[in-house]
């Protein structure tokens, strides 16, 4: 049953997909907003019905940024797919521990790996600028497909941010351009996305009405985002991964608080 939302509400919770869509399209972690956005306005429902909700807004919007790029800056298609295939095995597997092993537990570590990244990136301006793959062949896939395993256990257990550590693969682990890499992370986006879109819906976890509306705005916001981020090229994608990130290091690191 679709829960009741006052208009003003309703606005606000568009206006967070519209620009969770912009981020997400750009350097990944829109769920940093659209997620508490959902369960702040929806108090009185299962917290499962938020997280199904908005990966229904989510995947509108990084279909409608899939399909920009791939227009205009057109992703390594033949790594995301393997990517995605394993993002998807890995969220399973994540999944089936957060039911046995506390999320709490995995989140200092989390924090400080990205503590590092983030330093590092900072540090090192010219990072993700040209694109310079360190490997070919089977190297660079086994590599590319063992850190999206890991990254879809992340997505399973604990979910913020997801994109993002797509984007600190693909550019500091594999070479990536910061364009080049957001341009692959969408697809594989895409794929995690719906494969969490069909477990929450044949589990009844979606407000189809309200992620349909709040998806409209995602879908805005997406290509708006991927445009910039292909217009402005990998400099800027590389100043709004450094704003997403430590707005993550931020969230995790609140969450550790007694």
């Amino acid at each position: 049953m679709e829960t009741l939302l006052d208009p003003t509400t309703l606005l606000l919770l568009c206006l967070a997909a519209g620009v969770a869509g912009w981020v997400d399209a750009i350097s990944g972690g829109g769920g940093l907003l659209q997620l508490p956005a959902l369960l702040i306005a929806l108090p009185g429902s299962e917290p499962v019905q938020a997280l199904g909700t908005n990966k229904l807004s989510s995947l509108m919007g990084t279909s409608a940024a899939t399909a920009t790029y791939v227009r205009r800056a057109p992703p390594d298609v033949r790594t995301a797919l393997p990517m995605a295939l394993a993002a998807c095995a890995g969220a399973a597997a994540g999944a089936l521990v957060a039911s046995r092993v506390p999320a709490a537990a995995f989140r200092p570590v989390i924090v400080v790996l990205l503590v590092v990244v983030w330093t590092w990136t900072l540090l090192r301006p010219q990072l993700g600028q040209e694109q310079a793959l360190r490997w070919t062949g089977r190297r660079h896939y086994a590599v590319a497909t063992v850190a999206a395993l890991g990254i879809g256990f992340y997505d399973g257990i604990l979910g913020p941010g997801t994109g993002s550590f797509l984007l600190i693969v693909l550019v500091a682990g594999l070479g990536y351009s910061f364009l080049n890499a957001s341009s692959t992370a969408k697809v594989v986006n895409l794929g995690t996305n719906l494969a969490a879109l069909l477990v929450f819906g044949i589990t009844g976890s979606v407000l189809w009405l309200l992620g349909l509306l709040m998806g409209v705005c995602n879908v805005a916001g997406a290509v708006i985002g991927a445009r910039m981020a292909i217009t402005r090229g990998s400099g800027f994608v590389r100043a709004v991964f450094l704003a997403v990130v430590g707005l993550l290091i931020v969230r995790l690191a609140w969450d550790l608080l007694p």
